[in-house]
């Protein structure tokens, strides 16, 4: 049983590097069936790889595919028989470090997908296979082509607009999950997992491999590797750690039925119903005076010692300045019409 199977319409540069492929219909674990065609009619010799193919070898596939009852997988494989772009076919026979663009962009497109969620594959090593690219009205070009694309754009009448100058594209340019409310789709990067009734505001931000599980109210910033549970919100302005540019090695995610407020932060895990007070920012090492129903001192810990525990409400003493942390037994329930994205 292999990995992962994509069709993708991509683009290259003028000396034929990949930079980007769009796979509107990934398959988690396909069936044998499929890689078997494909081993008959592209060729492919096991392990993974990404295929340049042309429009010959696409026909062919095509109908050797809806032999063995492909039948989704054969009519996109005829559709892209006709693309003026470069199709690959990309099989993925294990979850490896990935080797080439067209297999990062396979996995990212399982993620937004929802065929995979964050941590669940192997991204390491992607940045160096991902190129900065401008991001315009005409798709991705190459940096080092874009003045002449410009100019050419010019003099034809036209103004080619950059959007953005990123190793990372928008994924709803790629992928629109079912269910959801995105205010700035520039702010969600594709690998982001967005679960079905997540709203994310005009400040929410969604990095790859992280996201929502659902029935949440994004107004602050979810870093790389951070999973959001049901149920919670997060405050405008509000962030989430990531570890990919401090070195933790913690997984910082936010359980079920929490806020964070407005302009507030962790840097640990939070289990479920949970409260962090706006303006809070709270880091692994942060001293925190533990209190008893009667508001008096248990003892006084690190935030790290708190992870993953349910019920607590963090806040600043308005007096002395010192974080404290109370249980919180009352729930956190979101407006229902807010995420009534169906």
């Amino acid at each position: 049983m292999s990995f992962a199977f994509g069709i993708g319409i991509g683009s290259q540069n003028n000396q034929g590097e990949w930079l980007e492929v769009f796979y509107q219909q990934p398959v988690m674990t396909p069936d044998n069936g499929l890689i078997d065609v494909a081993r008959n009619s592209l060729d492919y010799q096991g392990g993974n790889q990404a295929l340049l193919v042309n429009a010959e070898q696409l026909s062919q596939f095509a109908n050797a595919l809806r032999q063995v009852g492909e039948t989704d997988q054969a009519a996109l494989a005829e559709k892209a028989a006709s693309s003026r772009r470069p199709v690959c076919v990309t099989i993925l026979e294990t979850d490896n470090t990935a080797s080439s663009t067209p297999e990062v962009y396979l996995k990212l497109h399982l993620i937004s997908h929802r065929l995979a969620k964050p941590h669940g594959l192997k991204l390491d090593g992607i940045f160096g296979l991902l190129p900065n690219l401008a991001w315009t009205n005409e798709g991705a070009i190459d940096l080092n082509e874009l003045s002449d694309r410009q100019l050419k754009a010019r003099l034809e009448g036209r103004t080619l607009e950059v959007k953005s100058v990123d190793k990372f594209p928008q994924m709803t340019d790629y992928v629109v999950p079912k269910g959801v409310r995105i205010a700035d789709t520039a702010r969600v990067r594709l690998g982001a997992y967005v679960g079905e009734g997540t709203t994310v505001m005009h400040e929410g931000f969604i990095n790859f491999n992280a996201g929502t599980e659902g029935t949440s109210m994004i107004e602050g910033r979810i870093s790389a590797g951070v999973m959001v549970g049901k149920g919670s919100d997060l405050g405008g302005g509000c962030s989430t750690m990531g570890t990919l540019s401090g070195g933790g090695n913690i997984i910082i995610s936010v359980g079920e039925n929490c806020l964070i407020g407005a302009n507030a932060g962790i840097g640990i895990p939070l289990g479920d119903r949970c409260k962090v007070e706006a303006g809070l920012y709270i880091t692994a090492g942060t001293k925190v005076a533990l209190l008893d129903d009667n508001n008096e001192l248990v003892e006084i810990i690190k935030a790290r010692d708190l992870a993953n525990t349910t019920d607590l409400l963090f806040r600043r003493n308005s007096q002395t300045g010192a974080v404290e942390c109370k249980s919180n037994k009352t729930a956190i329930e979101l407006n229902e019409e807010l995420h009534a994205n169906n």
